[in-house]
């Protein structure tokens, strides 16, 4: 982070006015990152409460469809209880219709068999006349009451038959329904399972910026220390100034001793400037990037070749968050590149550190001298230990997605004494 970075750095300035300046536009940069990261933590504290809410929303919409998918399996289990009874109602009416059906032929026949003469023969027994009317009438009732129950049966099988079809079409519709309800249910857990994966994502990121804001506030602190011991060391050095031109004054009064004091500061003052220039020395001045020579790290630039094949996904510098409307920094840039693809240090140099590191995942730091330094992380596997001497594009590593999450990718650095460079310039 370039925050952190500044903060070190910083530390070790020398205590001049002009650094002091340097250093509050560098705390009033941290201190607007700081905003950044806290308005950035009540962002996601706010997604964090939406997506919990609709989170319970889904609940209850997929507790209403499971009450819903219960009330319709009853349904159809009565649906089916009652078709069941139909059908063997319609089987008994079936087998006493064919029962009453046989009866009735077989009297058929036995009329048909006697005849018009087995008719009269029945008619005409009778011992009178009134009871020959009365023969006539029973024997068109019987037929006409036989005729009438085979058509009642009739009519009650197509009855029946009807509602078993209307039955069996509700037990579609049931079917229908419950396939439909099933489908919602899942429909609504997966987009139950989606949404509790972006919360914990929110929440994720929500620890990561809080973890990273007391960072920011952490560098703060030392920053504001550091100006106000720079502060202290120029108000010093204002004093000895001072006491310095005071001592000149009142010596130039004294014309007999001038020449013998000329050029001479007094042990006070002697003692207070051997104390600044010992400051001085233990923290020198910072360093601007060199000449550009006939070799050498600093006479690459446009010139190195990418560390790995791939596209470039992530620039270098200040970035708006697409979600929180605020700002992140990236101090490299991130090219995806397929996983195991050979990652090539960029430059000689030596491998100044080779480990998991976290946040980086499989990490490689080489040191190219003159204060160069480039950094390649999220590895999946690293081939040179700390100490190794590696030559230009020999393989470091091999591209993975430790710590990444972004899928497979090399995140890529260049340092020049400690602070971020823009790689793009350099590579071609």
């Amino acid at each position: 982070m370039l925050s952190t970075f500044l903060a070190f750095s910083l530390a070790i300035l020398s205590a001049s006015p002009a650094w002091c300046a340097d250093a509050k536009k560098q705390l009033q940069g941290i201190t607007r990152e700081i905003r950044e990261k806290k308005q950035l933590i009540t962002k996601t504290a706010e997604e964090e409460n939406r997506v919990s809410g609709e989170l319970a929303r889904i609940d209850k919409r997929l507790k209403e469809k499971e009450a819903s998918l219960v009330s319709l399996k009853q349904d159809l289990k009565m649906v089916e209880g009652g078709l069941e009874k139909t059908r063997s109602e319609i089987d008994g009416v079936q087998r006493e219709a064919e029962s009453r059906k046989l009866l009735i032929q077989k009297r058929l026949v036995s009329v048909y068999k006697g005849g018009e003469a087995g008719t009269l023969r029945f008619l005409f027994s009778s011992e009178s006349f009134p009871q020959m009317l009365e023969n006539q009438r029973y024997m068109r009732s019987l037929l006409e009451s036989d005729r009438k129950l085979l058509s009642a049966y009739e009519d009650r099988i197509e009855k029946l038959r009807q509602l078993k079809r209307q039955m069996e079409y509700d037990a579609r519709r049931k079917e229908s329904l419950k396939g439909s309800i099933e489908l919602t249910k899942r429909q609504i857990e997966e987009e139950k399972s989606s949404k509790t994966s972006f919360l914990a994502r929110v929440r994720e990121e929500k620890i990561a910026y809080q973890a990273s804001l007391k960072e920011l506030e952490a560098n703060s602190r030392r920053l504001q220390a550091t100006i106000a011991r720079l502060e202290a060391q120029s108000r010093r050095n204002e004093a000895a100034k001072r006491r310095a031109a005071a001592v000149a004054a009142s010596r130039s009064q004294n014309k007999a001793g001038n020449k013998k004091r000329a050029g001479a500061p007094p042990g006070g003052l002697a003692r207070a400037e051997g104390r600044t220039n010992d400051r001085s020395h233990d923290t020198p001045s910072p360093v601007a990037l060199p000449p550009v020579t006939n070799g050498g790290f600093a006479a690459q630039k446009g010139r190195l070749s990418m560390p790995t094949q791939g596209r470039v996904i992530g620039s270098f510098g200040r970035h708006k968050h697409p979600e929180f409307n605020s700002f992140t920094v990236s101090n490299g840039i991130s090219i995806s590149a397929p996983s195991g693809a050979d990652v090539r240090a960029v430059y000689d140099g030596r491998v100044v550190f080779s480990d998991y590191f976290k946040g980086y995942g499989n990490m490689v730091i080489v040191d190219h001298g003159d204060g160069f330094f480039s950094l390649y992380a999220h590895n999946s596997r690293l081939f040179k230990r700390a100490g190794a001497s590696v030559s230009k594009n020999e393989v470091l590593a091999s591209v993975g997605d430790v710590d990444s999450s972004k899928g497979p990718l090399l995140y890529f650095e260049i340092r020049y004494q400690g602070k971020p460079v823009d790689p793009a310039p350099w590579v071609r």
